[in-house]
């Protein structure tokens, strides 16, 4: 699984500027890079926050204006996308987890990894439905603010 999530990094790293591979640190140790680790930590805690109270304006503020997500449903939308599903009521989570289990800055962009458990209503495919997924998040520092502009999530199969 480590080694999943390594590649998956170093398949978006080309997108936000080579250089900064080379300043790669491990926010899991005691690296300088604790505070943006805690930062964006509280980040993601806000979005789950804005998620559960359907707050678009949060979310707006949180994710980049070019924000895109491959959904659980295997759409890949974006922002404006996801923030009309919302205020439209096809898209309603009722109840989130997130479990973050990986951390690595990357200079000015940041991997966050691992596994949430989300109940939906609305109109979409998996209202009615509570899914276990795992989440690739990616973040970068736009204007001096750290802003959310990929996310990955998919459903985990439950085994038969």
């Amino acid at each position: 699984m480590k080694t999943s999530i390594r590649l998956a990094a170093l398949a978006v790293a080309p997108l936000f500027a080579v250089g900064h591979l080379a300043a790669a640190q491990n926010v899991n140790g005691n690296h300088e890079g604790g505070g943006v680790e805690a930062e964006i930590r509280s980040l993601n805690a806000q979005e789950v926050s804005a998620l559960l109270a359907h707050d678009t304006k949060t979310l707006a503020a949180i994710w980049s204006d070019d924000f895109v997500v491959t959904n659980p449903v295997n759409k890949l939308v974006t922002k404006q996308q996801v923030l009309a599903m919302m205020e439209s009521g096809a898209l309603v989570i009722t109840a989130l987890s997130r479990q973050i289990e990986y951390v690595h800055v990357y200079g000015d962009f940041v991997v966050v990894a691992g596994s949430e458990t989300a109940t939906f209503a609305g109109t979409l495919p998996l209202a009615g439905k509570t899914a276990a997924l795992r989440f690739t998040n990616i973040w970068t520092r736009q204007a001096g603010r750290w802003r959310q502009v990929a996310r990955h999530a998919n459903i985990v199969p439950q085994p038969q």
